[in-house]
């Protein structure tokens, strides 16, 4: 076996981005030969954007497990796997070895199959951070079942929707879930969703995690260790062929179900390994983490699947960043000598607001690599993670990328790309070839320009299609502009080809004529020393079309409104000019988040443009209570 292309310089860079996109299927079929298939492939790759039709190693067949836990098993079997760190750090931490690790999916695998799990069949994991949530998804994958992992915090009936859609014969759950100094009753949620129908259920298998007393439903339910008891520690992989379904991961929609994203086979273990393998650059003995939960694509693609594929020792992480104190992400860093990091703005920006004595303390030398995901990091946030956590030595990879992408798609490779710019994800992966069009899809040719951005040909990765709804994922996708891969995002190129996500096309204001990025703006409030968080929405406007409404999180309590305002207005103008200056500001205590940390823009325009009739369900944001509290305090003239 080849192993991946591995880019150790600019020229390494320059050479394998110019092989992938002058034969895509040539540098791909490099690529795929570092893992194990039982059988080759015929094709490389057959495609269409049209209906959409993709398939990638096509008659190829392997499991994905042998590749992430098997090969591994002869010169890393005694290294660490997996390290699990608990929500409370009185709590022991675990570590698994591949070899462990192996044998635990291995006894899991063989559970499933004694409950009649098989093939093609869905599972639904509903789940805390726990070693056992990583165990279960590669054991659903040793068998063939597709899984379908939701954050152990949506409502019952954001879990149940998930559950229909897939028409899911099981669920994993645990009884209870930590989470910072509060005890969550998973089991109740489950129960409860189950409850609405989900006739497709048939298993319920349920971790002791908390002891907390719990329902159960004799012939359904099955204690998680009960269902182990005797299992054997070898279990035949299950033979996939490479286009055969891997999981389904949902995306909250604005309007309408979730979509179910469908990822499959071997095109998503290829660009998972060589994705990691290059923007993180990891070496044999380093400790990766991942601060993000598996219910999450993140979680999937860069705490399971990427750095097992390489053979990469992976941290798990149950708590919060903030619980017992703002300084327990360096503390774990810390105490596990991690190397490479990768975590979020949103979480970046909480603990930049706690001060930066918690991070100074720490000793986090060991770190080499920093990423950051989710959404453009903004700049202020960037220089304290570079300055505070990197110490001003490790470079910061900021990562664009999307559920339906599978994989990083867009940044910066650290210790080749140089000089890093604060705020841009700066460079495709060799075999992503974006385009940037107008609104009308004529493609814009200057090095310099700003519209939208699309991928002109499919990576190995890219989503087949959402559950159960082909067409679905045509409109959203494919529809916008002919053969081309729509991201939804607005982005900027500057004169040296580097890119800058500017948002969500929906999250773009067109204020006279001119179109300015949420996030840009929202970078510029956030200089002001006093701004904790910004978000920004357009709203209707008489004159200029759309106005623009700020939402602030400010670190002190503001006595001074009027020159608080000025100040913010004056920093605005400074760092993009007057067309940039908000209409409208409101101090809030917090912004309405999705569980994954993504500020729920929609709801704020909604209230913004005084529709607070039409907000939809705010059931499964992480604080829906701070929903109330916005409106309230706009109707109440709390607004500058």
């Amino acid at each position: 076996m080849k192993p991946l292309t591995r880019i150790r310089s600019h020229r390494d860079y320059l050479d394998a981005y110019a092989k992938s996109v002058e034969d895509p299927s040539a540098f791909w079929a490099e690529q795929a030969e570092s893992f194990i298939w039982r059988k080759p492939w015929d094709t490389v790759l057959d495609w269409n954007f049209s209906d959409p039709d993709v398939r990638w190693f096509e008659g190829g067949t392997l499991n994905i497990t042998e590749n992430c836990l098997d090969r591994h098993l002869s010169q890393r079997g005694d290294k660490p796997a997996l390290i699990w760190e608990p929500n409370n750090p009185e709590e022991a931490h675990r570590t698994l070895s591949f070899r462990e690790l192996h044998a635990e999916v291995c006894r899991t695998a063989e559970a499933l199959r004694a409950k009649g799990i098989q093939k093609g069949d869905r599972v639904c994991f509903y789940m805390p951070m726990v070693p056992e949530l990583a165990i279960g998804v590669l054991a659903c994958a040793r068998i063939g079942a597709v899984h379908s992992v939701v954050f152990a915090g949506f409502s019952a009936k954001a879990l149940a929707d998930r559950i229909e859609d897939a028409s899911c014969k099981a669920v994993l759950c645990s009884d209870g879930n930590f989470r910072g100094s509060k005890q969550i009753p998973v089991k109740d949620v489950v129960d409860e969703a189950l409850a609405k129908g989900c006739k497709s259920v048939e298993t319920v298998l349920v971790l002791q995690r908390t002891g907390q007393d719990i329902a159960w439903t004799e012939g359904r339910d099955i204690w998680w260790h009960d269902a182990l008891e005797g299992m054997p520690t070898e279990s035949a992989p299950e033979i996939m062929e490479s286009e055969d379904m891997l999981f389904v991961l949902y995306t909250s929609g604005s309007t309408g179900k979730p979509k179910g994203v469908v990822h499959t086979t071997g095109g998503y273990m290829v660009y998972s390994a060589y994705s990691f393998l290059n923007v993180f650059q990891p070496e044999e003995n380093d400790v990766y983490w991942c601060t993000a939960d598996i219910g999450w694509i993140t979680g999937h693609s860069y705490i399971i699947y990427g750095p097992l594929l390489n053979g990469t020792t992976t941290v798990m992480f149950e708590g919060v960043p903030t619980w017992p104190d703002a300084g327990r992400f360096w503390e774990v860093c810390d105490k596990h000598k991690v190397n490479l990091f990768y975590t979020a703005p949103t979480a970046i920006r909480a603990l930049m607001a706690k001060g930066s004595e918690w991070v100074d303390k720490h000793d986090l030398s060991d770190l080499r690599v920093l990423g950051s995901v989710g959404e453009p990091i903004n700049e202020e946030a960037w220089h304290w993670y570079h300055e505070h956590v990197g110490r001003k030595r490790c470079p910061i990879v900021d990562t664009w990328w999307q559920t339906e992408t599978g994989g990083i798609m867009i940044s910066p490779l650290p210790g080749i790309t140089e000089p890093l710019k604060p705020c841009k994800a700066m460079q495709p992966l060799p075999g992503v070839q974006p385009i940037m069009v107008d609104v009308n899809g004529n493609e814009l040719t200057d090095t310099e320009a700003e519209g939208l951005l699309c991928i002109k040909h499919p990576w190995p990765s890219i989503l087949r299609t959402t559950y159960g709804d082909h067409e679905r994922c045509r409109q959203t996708y494919f529809s916008a502009f002919k053969n081309l891969y729509f991201t939804g995002d607005e982005c900027r190129r500057d004169a040296d080809g580097h890119y800058r996500i500017i948002g969500r096309v929906d999250d773009v204001i067109n204020v006279s004529g001119h179109r300015l990025g949420t996030a840009e703006i929202e970078d510029a409030i956030d200089e002001h020393a006093d701004v904790v968080e910004a978000a920004v929405v357009g709203y209707p406007h008489d004159i200029k079309g759309q106005g623009i409404y700020a939402y602030l999180i400010c670190a002190h309590h503001v006595d001074d409104h009027e020159q608080f305002k000025n100040d913010v207005l004056e920093t605005v103008t400074r760092v993009i000019g007057p067309i940039a200056k908000p209409d409208h500001m409101q101090i809030v205590s917090g912004l309405p988040k999705t569980r994954s940390g993504k500020i729920m823009r929609r709801i704020l325009r909604k209230i913004a443009s005084g529709e607070t009739d039409r907000l939809g369900d705010t059931s499964t944001l992480l604080n829906p209570e701070v929903v109330q509290e916005i409106i309230e305090d706009s109707l109440h003239g709390k607004v500058s």
